[in-house]
């Protein structure tokens, strides 16, 4: 923590701040201890927190739905089987609502996406002072604990959503057929090919932007609010955070099923011959 008694604005400081590594021009590979440092550090510097939680609950789903299929029975099933058929079939039908092409992969996508955002988004539900200070406590300065609020991680997915869609659309319609598309969309006309090209690869380009930088947005003014709460004292801190954790785990709900819809959508339209 910013000190013992850490005024406001070092107090938010401290929980917007991620444990970064990376090389610092003069302290070379080392740990951040400050947000100077860490702006020091540059582009490539690494949010080992980010990494760290999201790989955590990719390892926690894998778990999850690993023990489920091993304890499945066709008798009276569990609570775990239960949720996870649940889940299975949301994800089945959203992806048959917006996905109109045939892609195996497109499925499997759909729920990991949506089950990992998710998993992530949920940490935001852990009152925001308790992680980090069990950190401080160990000597790790910084530790912020939601991965979908750093744009890093909700930009990554993005692009690797952007790739599937770069990739599809060549595969599915060929090198010509996507050029095609980009050029004469939505004028069919080889006077307007510069007009058509200009629109469509903005369009194309903003569609990262827009999943990576919506989860990142929501999920970040969430955690603020949090932060802000934390500060009041404590029975109104608690006469507000309850209601607003309530309210917010509709939020994390909609805020994965989101990213996972419009991606299944941009992978529809990947597949798709104009």
């Amino acid at each position: 923590m910013a000190g013992n008694n850490p005024s406001p604005t070092e107090y938010i400081q401290h929980h917007l701040q991620n444990l970064t590594f990376g090389y610092h021009p003069e302290n070379g590979w080392s740990m951040a201890h400050s947000a100077a440092e860490a702006q020091e550090m540059g582009f490539w510097a690494l949010h080992l927190d980010t990494m760290g939680w999201s790989i955590a609950m990719g390892v926690l789903f894998i778990w999850l739905f690993r023990k489920a299929g091993k304890v499945a029975t066709t008798g009276v099933p569990g609570t775990l089987q239960n949720v996870v058929e649940m889940i299975f079939e949301f994800v089945e039908n959203t992806v048959h609502g917006a996905f109109h092409g045939r892609n195996p992969v497109i499925a499997p996508l759909a729920l990991t996406l949506f089950v990992w955002i998710f998993l992530m988004n949920l940490l935001k539900l852990i009152p925001v002072d308790y992680v980090p200070e069990i950190f401080v406590r160990l000597g790790i300065d910084y530790m912020k604990m939601v991965p979908t609020t750093d744009p890093n991680a909700t930009l990554g997915m993005a692009i690797g959503v952007f790739l599937l869609i770069i990739y599809y659309s060549l595969k599915v319609k060929g090198v010509g057929g996507f050029a095609k598309e980009l050029s004469l969309t939505p004028f069919n006309h080889w006077s307007l090919i510069p007009f058509n090209l200009i629109m469509e690869v903005i369009g194309l380009l903003v569609k990262p932007l827009s999943l990576g930088l919506r989860l990142f947005g929501n999920m970040f003014a969430g955690e603020v609010i949090f932060i802000l709460i934390a500060l009041l004292p404590f029975w109104v801190m608690w006469t507000l955070n309850v209601p607003w954790a309530i309210f917010h785990i509709l939020v994390i709900t909609l805020q994965a099923f989101i990213f996972t819809v419009l991606s299944v959508v941009y992978l529809s339209q990947a597949h798709e011959h104009h």
